[in-house]
């Protein structure tokens, strides 16, 4: 019996399909450029027990990282039935920081883009000045940078995340997104990460943007407000994309 089947016939049926759907997340950021070499970290709630979160084995390329080899962590900073299991400390204090202050939260994603460092530079960097950023505008959270991998650390992302938002803007560092599912996570990040993209290139042109006038906004904001709020929010993105990095052969349910 391989590794893997040992591991998956160890845990129930749902903790092993969120592993297989949390390391299709990584071969996905690794399509998509979202990666910081083992830098940074994706992660998923474990399915009925909400003191348990997924996280990658700290030193894995996120295209080498499989189901088994994710490391399940409890919100104490334990690797839990595992000896072999790394984690990034910087990476367990952002993520733990979510899951305690976001009952909600189910999964959570971290980059440094080009894109979202870039405008992590800028206080309230995000303006109305494209459909992607009426996507997430109503929805972002600026967070102040902090002394990584610390406990003051960890609470004060959660004093920030508490009173709700699925985006955050980590000043000086990058790019993070929550939702209630994976798929819901993930296409947050896609349009924040789009409108970041679409910002930096604005404010290198020779002319000011164009504003979208309040009413529009307030009108877009309204129904994205609505649909983040479905089940269906981001699934049938998630699938295509999870095809199109199934297309490129590795078989990370193992």
């Amino acid at each position: 019996m391989s590794a893997a089947l040992q591991l998956a016939t160890s845990m129930s049926d749902a903790e092993w399909e969120t592993r297989c759907e949390l390391a299709a997340v990584y071969h996905v950021c690794h399509h998509l450029g979202w990666t910081d070499l083992i830098n940074t970290h994706m992660s998923a709630r474990v399915p009925g027990e909400p003191e348990h979160f997924l996280i990658n084995n700290y030193g894995e390329m996120f295209d080498e990282i499989t189901a088994s080899s994710l490391v399940k962590m409890d919100m104490e900073g334990n690797v839990v039935g595992s000896d072999s299991g790394r984690f990034n400390a910087a990476g367990f204090t952002i993520h733990s920081g979510v899951y305690k202050a976001r009952p909600d939260a189910n999964c959570v994603l971290h980059t440094h883009t080009r894109a979202g460092a870039g405008i992590s530079l800028i206080r309230h960097g995000l303006r109305p000045i494209s459909q992607d950023a009426l996507q997430v505008i109503d929805d972002i959270v600026y967070h102040e940078y902090g002394v990584p991998a610390s406990v003051e650390e960890c609470e004060a992302l959660g004093r920030s995340l508490a009173g709700g938002g699925g985006c955050v803007v980590l000043l000086n560092h990058g790019l993070l997104t929550l939702g209630p599912t994976i798929a819901g996570a993930v296409m947050r990040l896609y349009m924040l990460e789009r409108a970041c993209e679409l910002e930096l290139i604005a404010r290198q042109l020779d002319e000011p943007p164009v504003f979208i006038e309040d009413i529009i906004v307030r009108k877009a904001t309204e129904r994205m407000r609505k649909r983040r709020t479905m089940p269906e929010y981001g699934v049938p993105e998630w699938q295509g994309m999870m095809r199109q990095a199934e297309r490129r052969g590795f078989d990370w349910r193992r």
